[in-house]
């Protein structure tokens, strides 16, 4: 671990010395005013940016309205976004003409995204209109970052506010590092994820802090080789691998990490979610390592018949294989009296799943239990609850 660490630090250095003295574009100079909209300017600025090697684009302190944009690459060579003030979406989501997502990264190598700055997505008036919780395939509302085909790059220090859906997605991104990232939105505003990633490599989240109306960070298919690490939680549902087997033709996760997460307040704790009735898929190489549980539901969990508001038919088991997963030295409080629930296919039983240094206090009267089915962990160390309590 200390080395992929170690890794992301040389690179960030490299990046950040491969912008710095490099020409500077501030999109001021391109007709940007405060309190104005600025996405003409930043497109302008963008594309002389994009030519130059070793460029920055600048975006001042002060605040900023931006429509839909586009930043496309690939450019001459290493490139920095810096933020130091507030973009503002469009309220309403017709102004995004069906888009899913409002400040788009495309095809760049070499990118860094930084600065104290505020991407603000405005999403109150779109989370009345979200209706995925009572429709299987919704409207897909816009994101506030998308990162599309990214690789060798780093954002460090800005924040996501508010967006009308997911905060941050990335889709085929490789060696993409994430240090010192803040999301916040209200508990209750649906859907919006704080960092989705799906079909990408080598990603590493250090240090972020989140907190939203669903999953914290959620793993998609395709997803392999992620490291998570000292990342705070809450509100939110936890952090998710899935949910899997949704659609056909999806692509095996592995090799994720999550170490020294703390997680408070949150519907759920760390989680490996998958659909019944699933097409053929695999989940492997997934451990949970150090966490902080404090005043969280579901805190352990393994959901093999995932189905939120009976979207689906549960009658027949998911088919996404789970094997060589972990979950050690998890502490703290639940505020469900199954603490650990490992409900795994009967049609794919889990293996290879380890339960390890376990401590998890139930909130309400009587004593936390534990829940497997289809799968027979490997247990050590403390056991608190007992493992496997109830065993169908």
């Amino acid at each position: 671990m200390e080395k992929n660490f170690s890794i992301a630090t040389v690179s960030l250095l490299l990046l950040l010395t491969s912008t710095n003295g490099g020409q500077v574009f501030d999109v001021k100079s391109y007709g940007a005013q405060t309190n104005g909209d600025i996405t003409q300017a930043l497109t302008q600025a963008w594309k002389a940016a994009c030519a130059v090697a070793g460029s920055k684009v600048v975006i001042s302190t002060g605040t900023y309205k931006l429509g839909l944009v586009t930043l496309l690459g690939p450019c001459k060579g290493a490139i920095e976004f810096n933020l130091r003030g507030t973009l503002q979406a469009p309220s309403d989501i017709e102004s995004f003409k069906g888009k899913d997502g409002w400040v788009v990264f495309e095809r760049i190598d070499s990118l860094t995204v930084s600065g104290s700055g505020v991407f603000d997505g405005h999403g109150q008036m779109a989370w009345q209109k979200n209706n995925c919780a009572k429709k299987y395939n919704c409207d897909i509302l816009p994101i506030n970052i998308r990162f599309n085909f990214i690789t060798n790059s780093i954002v460090h220090d800005i924040t996501s506010k508010d967006s009308k859906f997911f905060h941050i997605n990335l889709l085929e991104c490789k060696n993409l590092q994430f240090q010192h990232v803040t999301i916040t939105a209200p508990g209750d505003s649906p859907n919006t994820d704080g960092i989705h990633i799906g079909r990408s490599s080598q990603i590493n989240i250090t240090n972020a802090n989140i907190g939203t109306g669903d999953d914290c960070i959620s793993i998609g298919d395709g997803t392999q080789d992620i490291t998570i690490k000292q990342v705070t939680c809450g509100p939110g549902h936890g952090i998710s691998i899935g949910s899997l087997g949704r659609y056909e033709n999806e692509q095996p996760v592995s090799g994720i990490r999550v170490i020294g997460a703390t997680l408070s307040n949150t519907e759920n704790g760390v989680r490996i979610k998958t659909w019944p009735a699933s097409p053929s898929g695999t989940a492997s190489d997934i451990h949970f390592e150090n966490v902080i549980m404090d005043n969280v539901g579901n805190p352990v969990l393994i959901d093999q018949n995932y189905c939120p508001n009976n979207q689906c038919s549960n009658e027949s088991p998911s088919n996404v294989k789970i094997n060589n997963v972990s979950f050690k030295n998890i502490t703290g409080t639940s505020t469900t009296l199954e603490a650990v629930k490992l409900v795994c296919s009967k049609s794919v039983p889990c293996q290879q799943v380890v339960v390890a240094d376990i401590d998890l206090t139930y909130k309400g009267s009587g004593s936390a239990t534990s829940t497997c089915v289809n799968v027979r962990p490997a247990v050590s160390g403390k056991q608190n609850p007992s493992a496997c309590t109830k065993k169908i």
